[in-house]
This record gives structure tokens, C-alpha cells and sequence, in this order.
């Protein structure tokens, strides 16, 4: 297939908005989403009627959506969706002028793509290989520890109308691969951030992407979205070769890159079906997690595993009359961490979203790779049934029957980590706050544990770590509001013993307002600095050696963008950095939960 010219895709952009905001179905979207709020004899009173709505230009309800009462309610969905949305409830079209197209001057001159990006140095999927270990070679980073006191700024990229920043950066062959929860995908120069291309798909994403070098010369990148969508897209110019929906409940989303091996391709399936809970309108609850082996050549399905064996059945009626379901849970937000001598595949689980409490829920699992069957399973927080009605005032029993449930998931990915003699260890962290080692030779027996954080709902150990084959660098997601100093900070944790090797606490306030010092962020790793994102906007490297920090950078303000949209910094949750080839690549902006800073901007710094 040929390139574009730049000046077409600029000229096409807005087109190909309108056909992807035509191909949602507003109508599921507003049933999924909106009309336990807006229709029936339950409806909220506040809420604007069908009716009412009509009486709105497209426009209008568009810009409620977006900027208006109902921005939070909509934010996680794509732009896409708002559109569609917008086109539905109003039952007029939106006009061409709608869309953001960037102007000509942030494209870039057409070039040829790298002939094997993979080859040379790189950052590929969410934890830079099959083991999760979130860690870069001295070589492939092209920095040294001393390096780090001397970085600034190169360049930033601002992402149009989003109030959160993008997905984990993919850096190959040059280019810089990101997609945002606006439901578009760009590829960048990684050295200078001039656009290659853009792609607009149905839903929000918030799966980093994972790329595949075909033999024929082909470059494919698989990504999932928050309609449980999984893409494969030639990404050499970004079309699209097959779309596989994984999971037909409606609240089901892919928010952990997939893991790509030996033509395989394993994708982990979440759900914010437990966010719904807090209206007793709604019928919670039927989600089960699940782990689906795809075939990469067409994406056909090979095998689907639920963490939840039993099919939710109807259970009793909650107090306002609706049937509840269950059992519940047990989503997977984590990327799978591949174990080759063993062919198996690990995953954590999260909490179960109604009871009954099911033995997988915050658990890690093992699962064979060939057909997907349980080889074992070893939970941690038995009995945690967690979701959206536990935090209400008027808790019902029959949804939540414990005020105190936990939330334990395990959130960020296992890291397969070798401990010498010929031993191995799976070792993770947990929102209890726990770092837990696992014998993958013992049905995953517990081999130590060691707390670096209270824990919580939003704290413990929380999007992922990061280890250099010595310790696992584990930051603290916890926020204390009445004691900020209680909040964030890292720890290095001896893989072999357990041993609390240094702890380092918390960036605290000092003169920043808001203040948020927690650190939820991905830890990303190369040879002397470990770094870490607070939910206030900084980001810090420290010493892997004893923890000392070796630089701060605040990203919590506005930059002038190469692609000149208006952009800032803010909450730093989710991903990490990358560093590839003397940049270090990062987002900044987050809205979403637990954030307080949003922003929609990808910085890029180097040594000056």
C-alpha cells in the first residue's frame, strides 16, 4: 500500500473522524452508558430526558459531554463515542467543523520506515519483553547513570482536546508508536515528533502497543480498547488488518498491552463494571475476566480461559427492586508475562465485583500456553468482594457485604526473575501494599513477602515495577490526605531474599498546590536510575545503589508543542517512561482515577 502525501492525510483527517463517529452505535452506547440516568420510573431527576435532549443541536451535546456536567461521567470514552453519542441522544448530524485536524506544519516529510526496527535498539509493548521486567539495557538506552542530572527537554507533543496523556510509549526503527483514551493512535519521529500518521478506532485506548517484524517485512502493531476490541494495524501506515471483539459484556475493556509469542497472540480482559455499582439501578453484576489466545496472522480465537468458572446466575433483588447477579470479578488488568521453560503464561487478578467470592479473585494464575488450562492458582485476600456501592453511605449488603472490603488487585504485571542455582521466582506487588514472591516449580507457593506500603483501593503497589536481575524496584501508590509525608515513595526489595534493601520517601509538597505525592505510575529501569511519576506531575530518578535522588523534573505546566496544540502536564498515572537511543520518553496527564492534574502532553528529553 502507497503513503499518503501528508497534505492528503491532513485533508482526510476530518473525513475519516465523521465515518469513525458514524460506524459507533450511539443507541447501544446511550443504553450502555446513559439511560439508567435518563429514562424509566428510576431516572434521575436532575438528568435531562430524551425529549429534552432532542431539543439540543448535536453541538450543543457535544460540548456537554466534553466540557459540561457529563464530562466525567464520559471519560473514558473516545471521541469517537462522544460523537456518537452527541449525533444520538440530539438525532442530528454534527457539522464537518467538529473535528481537531492538525495543521500541515507537524507532519513530517515522507521517509522511508526502518527496513527491521526491531533489530536495533527499542522499547516494544508495555514491559520491554515476554518477562515484564520494565527494564533497558545501558546499550539500547544509550544513557549512563551520570547522564541523568543533565536531562532536558527536546521536545513535547501535545494531544488535541484530551484530558489525559497517552498510552506507554512504543519506540522502534526511529518512531515512537502512542495512542491516547481519545481512541487515536500516532506515530511519531522519535528524534524530532513530527507526525507519520494517524488512526482513529471505535473506542478509548488504553493498551500500550506491542509490535511484531513479519519475515515477509511487514511490521504489525496489536493493540485492545475499552470496547474489548484487539487491532492488528500494518504500522507502517496505519491500516488496519483485522479487529476482533474478545468479550460481548458490555463493560468489558482491554487495558493491558497484549503479549505477543511464538505467533500467539495473549490478551488479558478487564472491566469497570464495578464503577456501575454505586447506582442501584444497576444490575451488577456479570463480568468475568478472562485471558484469550489469539492467532496473530487473522486474529482467530484459539482459546478464551474465565477467572471466574461458574456463569453469573441471578442471586436476590437489592432493596430498589433490581436483580443482582453473580459470581463476579476477577478482572485481568495486567499485561501476561510470558515463562517459555515451562510454557505457561502469569497473570494477577483483581477483586470479585458480587458475591460469591470465588477462589481466583486476587490471585496469581497460571495458565498453559498451548490450550489455556489452569496449571494453578495461589490467592492472596480471600473473601474481597469490592465495588462501586461499598463506598456509599447506604451500603447494601446484597451488593457489597463487606464495608471493608479490601480492593486488592494485583494491577501491575508479574516479573519471571532468576535468583541463581538455577531458580526462579515470580514476583509482583499488590494494592495491599505487599510484594509477594511466588516458587512457579511449587504451584506457586509463597516464597517471602515484604509490605513497603499501608495499602488501599488507590495505594499499595499499584501499575507496575521494575527489577535489574538484584532487587525489584517497587514505588508507593498510597495517598494520606491529612499527612501528604505519608504519601508515595520507592523501595528496593532483594529479589532472592525479600530483604528491604532501601526505602526512599515520599517527593512530599514542599511549595506544589495541588499536591499529590503519590506514585501509581509504572517504574520504567536502566542500569543506575530507577524512575517514577507522582499523581502531582514529577518525575524522579533514583539511585538503584541507595536510593539517593539523582533528578526531578516537574511537568505539571504548559509546553509549546512541535505539533502546535495547546498542551500541559499533570497527573502521572498508568504507563512509565521509555528510553531508547539517548531519549527518554514520557506522558503527562491524567484525569481518570485518583488523578487531580489533567494533561495531554509526551515529552522527550536528552543530555544537551
Amino acid at each position: 500500500m502507497r503513503v499518503l502525501p501528508n497534505c492528503i492525510v491532513v485533508a482526510l483527517s476530518g473525513l475519516a473522524m465523521a465515518g469513525i463517529a458514524q460506524a459507533q452505535d450511539g443507541a447501544t452506547l446511550y443504553r450502555t452508558y446513559c439511560a439508567t440516568c435518563h429514562e424509566g420510573p428510576a431516572a434521575d431527576a436532575r438528568a435531562p430526558s430524551r425529549e429534552m435532549m432532542k431539543r439540543m443541536s448535536a453541538e450543543q451535546a457535544l460540548e456537554s459531554l466534553e466540557k459540561g456536567s457529563m464530562r466525567a461521567r464520559v471519560a473514558e470514552r473516545s471521541r469517537a463515542q462522544r460523537r456518537a453519542l452527541a449525533e444520538y441522544v440530539a438525532e442530528k448530524r454534527l457539522g464537518t467543523g467538529s473535528d481537531r485536524p492538525f495543521p500541515k506544519s507537524a507532519f513530517c516529510a515522507p521517509a522511508a520506515s526502518s527496513t527491521n526496527p526491531l533489530v536495533g535498539p527499542h522499547w516494544n509493548g508495555w514491559a520491554n519483553g515476554l518477562t515484564n521486567t520494565r527494564f533497558q539495557s545501558a546499550e539500547a538506552a544509550g544513557l549512563a547513570a551520570r547522564d541523568v542530572a543533565r536531562l532536558q527537554l527536546k521536545w513535547a507533543f501535545g494531544f488535541p482536546g484530551a484530558s489525559s496523556a497517552g498510552t506507554q510509549p512504543v519506540i522502534a526503527g526511529g518512531r515512537l508508536y502512542v495512542a491516547t483514551a481519545e481512541g487515536e493512535v500516532y506515530v511519531l519521529d522519535a528524534k524530532t515528533g513530527c507526525v507519520h500518521w494517524t488512526l482513529e478506532v471505535e473506542a478509548s485506548i488504553r493498551s500500550a502497543m506491542t509490535l511484531e517484524q513479519r519475515m515477509d517485512g511487514g511490521l504489525l502493531a496489536y493493540f485492545g480498547d475499552q470496547a474489548a476490541n484487539v487491532y492488528a494495524i500494518d504500522a507502517k501506515v496505519g491500516k488496519v488488518l483485522w479487529k476482533i471483539n474478545v468479550d460481548e459484556h458490555p463493560h468489558a475493556a482491554i487495558t493491558a498491552a497484549p503479549q505477543l509469542y511464538n505467533g500467539r497472540l495473549y490478551v488479558s480482559v478487564s472491566s469497570r463494571e464495578e464503577s456501575q455499582v454505586g447506582d442501584p439501578r444497576y444490575p451488577c453484576c456479570s463480568f468475568r475476566g478472562s485471558v484469550v489466545a489469539l492467532d496473530a496472522k487473522d486474529g482467530r480465537r484459539l482459546w478464551k480461559t474465565y477467572t471466574v468458572s461458574q456463569t453469573p446466575v441471578p442471586t436476590v433483588k437489592n432493596s430498589a427492586g433490581t436483580q443482582l447477579y453473580g459470581p463476579a470479578g476477577g478482572a485481568i488488568w495486567n499485561t501476561p508475562t510470558i515463562d517459555i521453560k515451562r510454557n505457561v503464561l502469569y497473570v494477577g487478578t483483581g477483586n470479585n465485583f458480587a458475591p460469591p467470592s470465588t477462589n481466583r479473585s486476587d490471585s496469581l494464575v497460571a495458565l498453559d500456553l498451548h490450550t489455556g488450562q489452569i496449571r494453578w492458582s495461589r490467592q492472596v485476600t480471600e473473601n474481597d468482594i469490592w465495588n462501586g456501592s461499598c463506598r456509599q453511605p447506604n451500603r447494601e449488603a446484597a451488593a457489597c457485604p463487606d464495608a471493608d472490603a479490601p480492593d486488592f488487585d494485583f494491577t501491575g504485571s508479574p516479573l519471571l526473575v532468576d535468583v541463581g542455582n538455577g531458580r526462579q521466582f515470580i514476583v509482583v506487588g499488590n494494592k495491599s501494599g505487599v510484594i509477594f514472591a511466588f516458587d512457579p516449580d511449587d504451584s506457586g507457593k509463597i516464597v517471602w513477602q515484604r509490605r513497603v506500603a499501608n495499602g488501599g483501593a488507590s495505594g499499595g503497589v499499584f501499575w507496575g515495577s521494575a527489577t535489574d536481575g538484584v532487587n525489584i524496584y517497587a514505588a508507593s501508590a498510597d495517598f494520606v490526605a491529612a499527612n501528604p509525608a505519608a504519601s508515595g515513595g520507592m523501595n528496593a526489595v532483594e529479589l532472592r531474599t525479600g530483604k528491604l534493601v532501601w526505602t526512599t520517601p515520599c517527593a512530599c509538597c514542599a511549595q506544589k498546590d495541588p499536591c499529590k505525592p503519590s506514585q501509581s505510575a509504572a517504574v520504567t529501569l536502566f542500569p543506575g536510575p530507577a524512575l517514577s511519576g507522582t499523581m502531582d506531575g514529577r518525575l524522579r530518578a533514583y539511585s538503584t545503589r541507595d536510593g539517593k535522588l539523582l533528578w526531578e523534573y516537574d511537568t505539571a505546566r504548559e509546553f509549546a508543542t512541535v505539533n502546535g496544540v495547546k498542551a500541559n502536564g499533570g497527573s502521572m498515572s498508568n504507563s512509565g517512561p521509555a528510553i531508547v537511543g539517548g531519549l527518554l520518553y514520557v506522558n503527562s496527564g491524567y484525569s481518570h482515577h485518583g488523578g487531580i492534574l489533567p494533561g495531554n502532553v509526551l515529552l522527550a528529553f536528552s543530555v544537551e
